[in-house]
């Protein structure tokens, strides 16, 4: 089962990708340019028994309150690459060692509507974890299976009003959970990569 979630997460890498963005849904009106957009990385990961590890931020963040997300942040000077960053905040965020992480590859970039340019890296939790969150930054640790991320029919499209226009995004609700926004259009990425690699083998 290892060995077999593994091929199909490296299958998924491997089929074709393009960047994604939170204008995807949106492709009209302002957008900030490429070369002003800020380097930042999350960590996609995978634990052994099939389910992705995701957070709630705290509701007293400043940013983003109570989304969900996955751990990660800006890429630092003292990062020596996106995949550092994202190692270095899930260490951070919610207690995973960088050692029991094996980076499998990252999906295509996504812009976000803040200007952020976000390298996701997927990575399998090498045995078992439990999460030590940072009661500063998470307010909840849980897992979604992989099967449910995989098909695409969890996915939906919703809007709501933001700086006085309607905007578009993907939601992908779990249980209580409401993931939506740039969380929820990444694991679209890796769902439609999930879905070409089966229609390829």
């Amino acid at each position: 089962m290892k060995v077999e979630l593994r091929d199909r997460l490296i299958g998924a890498l491997e089929a074709p990708g393009v960047d994604s963005s939170d204008f995807d849904l949106n492709p009209f009106g302002w957008r900030p340019a490429v070369e002003n957009l800020r380097p930042a990385a999350v960590l996609i990961p995978v634990t052994e028994a099939g389910r992705i590890i995701l957070t709630m931020r705290s509701a007293k963040l400043k940013h983003h309150p109570g989304q969900i997300a996955f751990p990660g942040g800006k890429v630092e000077a003292s990062d020596a690459s996106p995949v550092a960053a994202a190692l270095r905040e899930a260490h951070e965020e919610i207690g995973l060692d960088p050692a029991q992480v094996e980076v499998l590859g990252c999906l295509p970039f996504h812009q976000t509507v803040t200007s952020y340019r976000v390298t996701p890296v997927l990575g399998m939790v090498r045995g078992a974890f439990v999460a030590r969150p940072d009661p500063s930054e998470v307010e909840d640790v849980f897992e979604v299976p992989v099967d449910h991320i995989a098909d695409t029919a969890n996915f939906r499209i919703e809007g709501r009003r933001w700086q006085g226009q309607k905007r578009y995004y993907f939601t992908a609700p779990f249980g209580p959970y409401y993931i939506w926004g740039a969380t929820a259009r990444i694991l679209r990425a890796l769902a439609e990569g999930l879905k070409d690699d089966a229609s390829h083998r």
